[in-house]
């Protein structure tokens, strides 16, 4: 392929130098690379049909963060981010004819909307002579690697998971380009970077006391990897420690970062190979491996399945029939007003946040299905919200296990939410840091609330009208009407 004299990366959810397989083939296979970045206008400052903003604010800043970090990255090595706000594929286009460009390369997204804006924006290209190359750079696994096309890739992660590991090696991660791209001979303005407020969230508290370890951005991203590599005892613990509510060390915390691009998957597992070389493997190593392992499942599934994969019924086809679009209970869920300290901690801590343990999610998600019985889709679309670590295919295929119409039937998605409190919060220390109110009352109580007489639970500072006085609870079975 000879070399073209312009080339254009579009970055998405691949917001690094490393490992970045669109990057490095447009600088093999142009002389001048225009870097662009674009904060669709159908993802920021708009609402869902549920009335919450389609990226929240903890995703939004987390964004802002790694795209400034990945104008500063290029800037090193002579490259200039190209920075708008609008529709994706007219921009996009609009550059591409000015520049006169030869390819547009870009990471292929797999999921509905991702999948319209390209495949609009390489129509239009066609007709102008230009085209899109995809690259594949979100999975731990290439799909052409794939021992099984992608409609036979089996519906069983754990089928998933032996096959893939018996027949396929991981590819080495690739790296970060070291000599300076080319001067452009085309004059772009390069744009200003969007703030908060451009987004609707003016005022917005960017305190990061709650959660600290959340800083976008490739740089940030690869200083939490290497510090996790570096505490032995937080590896070899991780298979136990995962399930702990709070914590720096207790689980990985690379999904924000994963989530946008700024770690490469493969990146990830090279570290975990040299851990191992270094120190031992282990149940915790394989975990690690099992979760990475994970990522690719939900994104063959959604492939696989398409629109199915986020439908009531799921891929199963099937649902039960108790569940309801009730709006009412539904936000008393968001707004941490079940009554059930546990629960409402916990989606203090996502509101207040972006971020939750899987632990905490797996509880949350669970009551709301089982106990509330409330339609999943309203949990899974509260999540792509206000999660800062929001993954379109994990966060769907998650949720839609947990519902039971996912592609792995399970029988341990119910979860007591009594007994799990008491096993992993069992002083209510969780309860305490993200529901202040309970500062009072001993921890031994906390979780047997609904055991304690009303002026018992009023006596230790609780609203007498709030949500933990017997009399006041609303109950799951007590369900209002849908709207």
């Amino acid at each position: 392929m000879s070399k073209k004299r312009r080339a254009i990366v579009w970055f998405r959810q691949d917001l690094r130098l490393h490992d970045n397989v669109a990057l490095l083939e447009a600088i093999h296979s142009a002389i001048e690379v225009i870097p662009v970045y674009v904060f669709d206008e159908r993802y920021f400052g708009v609402d869902t049909e549920l009335g919450f903003p389609k990226t929240g604010p903890h995703r939004t800043k987390f964004l802002l963060e790694s795209v400034a970090d990945l104008r500063k990255n290029l800037r090193r090595i002579n490259g200039q981010l190209i920075v708008r706000v609008g529709k994706t594929e007219d921009i996009l286009f609009d550059i591409a004819e000015q520049a006169k460009s030869g390819w547009v390369f870009c990471n292929r997204e797999r999921t509905p909307m991702e999948v319209t804006i390209q495949d609009d924006l390489e129509q239009r290209l066609w007709s102008i002579g230009q085209e899109v190359r995809f690259s594949r750079g979100k999975m731990l696994y290439h799909t052409a690697d794939l021992p099984f096309p992608i409609q036979h890739v089996p519906d069983s992660f754990s089928q998933f998971r032996k096959e893939t590991e018996r027949y396929v090696g991981v590819r080495e991660p690739m790296e970060a380009p070291s000599n300076s791209l080319a001067q452009l001979t085309v004059d772009i303005d390069p744009g200003e970077m969007p703030s908060m407020a451009d987004f609707g969230f003016e005022g917005y508290h960017t305190d990061r006391s709650g959660n600290p370890l959340f800083e976008g951005g490739e740089t940030a991203g690869l200083n939490r990897l290497h510090t996790y590599f570096n505490h032995p005892d937080a590896v070899d613990s991780y298979r136990e420690s995962r399930s702990d509510l709070s914590g720096d060390l207790y689980s990985t915390k690379f999904s924000a970062w994963l989530a946008q691009g700024c770690l490469s998957p493969k990146t990830i597992y090279q570290e975990l190979k040299k851990y191992e070389e270094r120190y031992r493997d282990s149940k915790s190593t394989q975990e690690l491996v099992y979760n990475l392992l994970l990522r690719d499942h939900h994104r063959f599934m959604a492939k696989k399945y398409g629109e199915h994969f986020f439908e009531e019924g799921g891929v199963q086809g099937s649902y039960q029939n108790d569940w309801s679009d009730d709006y009412h209970t539904f936000h008393k869920w968001v707004n941490g007003e079940t009554g059930v300290p546990l629960v409402d901690a916990a989606m203090m801590e996502l509101y207040q946040t972006g971020y939750l343990s899987n632990r905490a999610r797996q509880n949350v998600a669970s009551y709301l299905i089982n106990d509330l019985h409330v339609n999943w889709q309203l949990g899974a679309s509260y999540f792509e919200s206000i999660l800062i670590d929001y993954d379109v295919t994990s966060n769907w295929g998650n949720w839609s296990q947990m519902a039971g119409v996912g592609s792995e039937v399970r029988d341990d998605r119910y979860l007591n939410i009594e007994a799990q409190a008491l096993r992993y919060d069992p002083h209510g220390e969780y309860v305490k840091k993200w529901l202040p109110q309970f500062k009072d009352m001993p921890g031994e109580k906390i979780h047997q609330i609904h055991r304690l007489s009303p002026e018992e639970v009023i006596s230790y500072g609780l609203d007498p009208n709030g949500p933990y006085v017997p009399r006041e609870r609303e109950r799951g079975d007590q369900r209002v009407p849908s709207s």
